[in-house]
């Protein structure tokens, strides 16, 4: 067995200096630890020896210049190489204005820690001898430049991609993007709810990266920690840094008699000064605000629950999505009628065979 590569995943960063932070009475995810916890996390890097980090969208808040320009030199400083790929909260509108970055901008400005043409949104590099990275930009506009409501790869991308994978025949190479392409919830493609965090046209995507024997796709923008696997293909989505349960990766990829095996670690972010009981208060600010999510999902496809039924039920599900950020969860709600309590344990980390399948944090995933 040898070591081909340690490396970091980080997600969904939201950094966010203090005085441009903005509230909103529903957001999940605390913007306010997104410094100090990038900071203990960088300082943990820094020590564990890795060949390079990843990080698969959402770098800062709200597309903020500001931001962008304190992130960019703050990565500037790391001993190891970094790669990026843009979110939808990075480029907010395709022109950007005074105060955000354009799509354009985002590759001038991050061109250090990817981006080998400036011309383009998506890259591919050799990271390692042997190894390959194509980062890939997953943030669709319409012809005003207003955000798609799910991701989107167009086609000058995909033929780009094309070019790319004929050339890397045989060799092994992982994908970076910011919108999930496998489901990593019940039907996530089926739902309103779910659609937002995919790539709309994702069969263009996965189907080319099976026939190239491309193994791993490294995504975000979920804000949960899941690996989902479909006919060889497997992709890590890595909840946020600044939302519950604040995780982050470490992985060894190592070559075994001509296999490839990763193996995945997960930490979190436990505490961070002036918020000494992180976890704690982040689970409970979460189960706080979850009510108009809870309804929103009980409401809709395939429920339909009425407005008066969802209220009765809400609160037995404050806990839910901090349960799916967390990955690997068993869900059991004997407070339920039988047809929720059916529906919410289809969201179980379980195998077809109804058994637990603890997958979504540490494991070995065979390439």
């Amino acid at each position: 067995m040898s070591l081909l590569a340690r490396f970091a995943v980080v997600s969904d960063l939201h950094v966010a200096l203090p005085h441009t932070i903005w509230d909103s009475p529903n957001r999940f995810h605390l913007v306010e630890v997104s410094i100090p916890a990038l900071e203990q996390i960088l300082d943990h890097l820094e020590q564990v020896d890795i060949d390079f980090l990843l990080l698969p969208g959402d770098l800062v808040q709200h597309g903020e210049r500001e931001n962008h320009h304190w992130l960019v030199r703050r990565l500037e400083r790391l001993p190891f190489p970094v790669y990026v790929v843009p979110g939808n909260h990075d480029v907010v509108r395709q022109a950007g204005c005074d105060r955000t970055i354009s799509l354009d901008e985002f590759v001038d400005l991050y061109q250090a820690f990817g981006y080998t043409d400036p011309t383009r949104p998506y890259y591919h590099h050799t990271i390692l001898d042997g190894l390959h990275l194509i980062g890939l930009n997953s943030n669709g506009f319409d012809v005003e430049g207003e955000p798609f409501y799910t991701g989107w790869l167009d086609s000058e991308q995909l033929d780009w991609l094309d070019e790319q994978l004929d050339q890397l025949t045989n060799q092994l190479t992982l994908v970076m993007l910011h919108h999930n392409a496998l489901e990593h919830l019940p039907r996530q493609s089926h739902s309103r709810m779910g659609q937002r965090y995919m790539v709309k046209n994702a069969p263009d995507l996965t189907q080319r990266l099976q026939a190239a024997g491309v193994p791993l796709m490294l995504t975000g923008h979920l804000h949960v920690q899941d690996v989902a696997q479909t006919d060889g293909l497997y992709e890590i989505t890595t909840g946020s840094l600044v939302s519950y349960p604040h995780p982050y990766r470490i992985c060894e990829l190592t070559t075994v008699d001509d296999r490839h095996r990763l193996d995945i670690t997960s930490h979190r972010i436990e505490a961070v000064p002036e918020w000494p009981t992180l976890q704690a208060t982040s689970h409970q600010w979460m189960a706080d605000r979850s009510f108009p999510f809870i309804m929103k999902l009980l409401t809709s496809k395939p429920l339909n629950l009425s407005s008066a039924e969802a209220e009765q039920y809400a609160p037995v599900l404050e806990n839910f999505w901090a349960k799916i950020a967390s990955g690997d969860g068993l869900f059991n709600y004997p407070e339920l009628p039988p047809k929720l309590q059916r529906y919410f344990q289809t969201f179980s980390a379980t195998n077809s065979c109804g058994q637990p399948d603890y997958i979504d944090n540490n494991a070995t995933l065979w390439l």
